[in-house]
């Protein structure tokens, strides 16, 4: 399992070895060498070692081919009743992040795929890539055209890769290679001749012309592949969105469907055809710090099959459906910025919850590939408040722990009373404690002390009574503590779990609620031999009133529970299918309630 830090940004350099750069290293001479090196680089690359800095602070998102089961959620639900989260989370990461990161998401999330670079390096007919049987034998260091470069480099210092000017190579080196460290030799000696006027002997002349008799076909591939490298370079550049910004999106499709839920609702539950469309920008100013903008826009309002008039109730809810009645809202807004090389500050004044900074420790909370529930996604510990704009600090206190502390409150843009940022009518202070005990298991500990002036949670994942404590009404303190475990026992089997207690007392009176939650989850990644996909089963009581004084409403009667399974399929490395079917007992917590059956089939574009 990943373990992302939290920094938003840090430097990425590759470390060549000397063995492995002896014949890479001809290229370096000038400007003018440097695109042929660019090839050299290319072929010597299964050789190179990337190696990225510790500070390592945003991450590219993997492609779904080889993800697996992760242990931090790529992205927020972008349900309107409370605030989504990174195209990821990154968490930063890269990361952190999802709760996330730079990855996919940048998140996260939109970094666009890059064109393989051998792609269209060779045109014409596939022919004309034969090699002839003379072709194929390397360069040995006792080869006469060997010791004449190598005499050359030695007496002219055409190549000035090492501080004495030689290329040290003691073993043999490909015919590309010694036509690349050839073809730096010619410019170089050229330009010597053209700028000083530097005579060049004429048995070095007669020994330049059999080298590039010899390797003629070589030195024209190279050339060949340097044009080729020229034209999509500047095709790159030509189509890029901006040099210091990445541009990306997601756009899902759903197909949903259910039956039951009469009541609680009214049971209207035609077929469905609803869709989320996100579109971000992330650009970063020092190389340490992440602005990130997120627009947004969807169809799947009124609540959808929470609707009084289809199934009423919080448990119906659906990750991916938010309500914003085909309108292009700004959806987040959010800056990150680096302290140290172990501490990172999130500023979100737009699209906040707990989950913006506390990691919510789920590997199904993402609107588009995750979870279909609002509820099964993460823990409603971090949706306490439905929070709109905070802030927070994300510390790696070692390796093996990090500590994530935030602030946010309602209404924080509002000049009235009961609004603003410090003693708003609804407010929550979380902090979080997480835990690598070993390499394939990540544990989260959690509290959240949070203020609400008519006593409700707000999380919209429960019944009506656990999210209102009761019906309480009246200005209440809660304080909430939880915990999630994500532990990868077999290479492709996650199991997965959180729980929390949120306790709800009134200030003015005795008048008290708890609620309680849970959810455990079973992944298996890459099933039947498919990188990308992943079958999962999630099993979970929704927020529940199990205990209450002085309320107007008493406890719910019964136990509702929670049963989802999806199999998501991956297209490609940018589309992925997920069907899946919610069952829901005793809707409400009430055994009088009919049961709720939902059905789905969502189609996810990522760009």
């Amino acid at each position: 399992m990943r373990w992302e830090t939290p920094y938003p940004l840090s430097s990425l350099y590759v470390a060549f070895y000397p063995r492995d750069l002896i014949h890479s290293l001809f290229y370096l001479t000038r400007m003018k060498t440097a695109i042929a090196g660019v090839v050299v680089f290319l072929i010597t690359l299964p050789s190179i070692r990337a190696i990225a800095s510790p500070a390592l602070m945003l991450r590219v998102e993997p492609s779904q081919a080889k993800d697996r089961q992760r242990i931090e959620p790529p992205t927020e639900s972008p349900n309107a009743l409370a605030n989504s989260r990174t195209l990821k989370g990154g968490a930063i990461q890269t990361k952190p992040a999802k709760a996330g990161s730079w990855g996919k998401q940048v998140s996260d999330d939109w970094i666009g795929e890059q064109l393989p670079l051998s792609q269209g390096l060779v045109d014409g007919d596939p022919m004309a890539q034969t090699t002839s049987v003379s072709q194929l034998s390397d360069v040995q260091p006792t080869d006469w055209a060997f010791q004449a470069l190598q005499s050359l480099i030695e007496r002219y210092r055409c190549i000035q890769g090492y501080p004495d000017g030689t290329f040290r190579g003691n073993r043999a080196l490909n015919r590309y290679e010694f036509a690349a460290g050839l073809n730096a030799c010619l410019e170089r000696m050229n330009e010597r001749i053209a700028s000083a006027g530097e005579l060049i002997s004429r048995d070095d002349l007669t020994v330049l012309e059999q080298l590039q008799r010899e390797f003629a076909a070589e030195l024209a591939t190279l050339q060949g592949r340097v044009e080729n490298l020229e034209l999509r370079t500047a095709q790159l550049e030509s189509q890029q969105f901006s040099p210091t910004a990445v541009l990306g999106g997601e756009a899902i499709f759903a197909l949903t469907g259910g039956s039951g839920g009469e009541p609680p609702g009214e049971g209207d539950n035609n077929l469905v055809f609803s869709y989320l469309a996100r579109v971000g920008v992330v650009a970063s100013f020092t190389g340490r710090d992440r602005l990130r903008l997120e627009l947004s826009s969807g169809n799947f309002s009124d609540r959808g099959f929470a609707n009084p008039e289809s199934f009423n109730t919080d448990m119906a809810l659906l990750s991916y459906q938010g309500g914003f009645s085909d309108r292009v809202v700004l959806d987040k807004l959010e800056y990150r910025f680096a302290l140290s090389e172990r501490a990172v500050v999130t500023l979100r004044p737009v699209g906040f919850s707990l989950s913006s900074v506390l990691t919510a420790n789920s590997g199904y909370f993402d609107a588009g590939r995750g979870a279909l529930s609002r509820f099964a996604e993460a823990s409603p510990i971090f949706k306490i408040g439905s929070l709109d704009a905070g802030a927070g600090v994300d510390l790696l206190l070692s390796d093996r722990v990090r500590l994530q502390a935030a602030y946010g409150t309602r209404n924080s843009s509002s000049l009235t009373e009961g609004g603003g940022f410090v003693g708003a009518d609804h407010s929550a202070t979380g902090i979080q404690l997480l835990l690598k005990p070993t390499n394939t298991a990540i544990a989260g500990l959690t509290y959240v002390n949070a203020y609400a002036k008519d006593g409700r949670l707000d999380t919209f994942t429960g019944s009506f009574l656990a999210d209102t404590g009761g019906f309480m009404d009246e200005p209440a303190q809660i304080n909430a503590i939880g915990g999630s475990l994500q532990w990868r026992f077999h290479r492709n089997l996650t199991f997965g779990t959180w729980g929390a207690w949120m306790f709800t007392n009134s200030t003015v009176s005795d008048a008290s609620a708890t609620t309680t939650t849970y959810l455990f989850s079973l992944g298996y990644s890459d099933p039947f031999g498919r990188p990308g996909d992943l079958l999962a089963l999630l099993v979970g009581q929704p927020p529940k009133l199990v205990d209450s004084t002085d309320l107007f409403l008493e406890e719910d009667p019964d136990t509702s529970l929670h049963f989802e399974t999806f199999y998501r399929w991956r297209v490609s490395d940018r589309i992925s299918i997920t069907p899946g079917i919610m069952y829901i007992t005793n809707p409400e917590h009430n055994a009088n309630n009919e049961d709720i059956f939902i059905g789905t089939i969502r189609t996810t574009f990522r760009f």
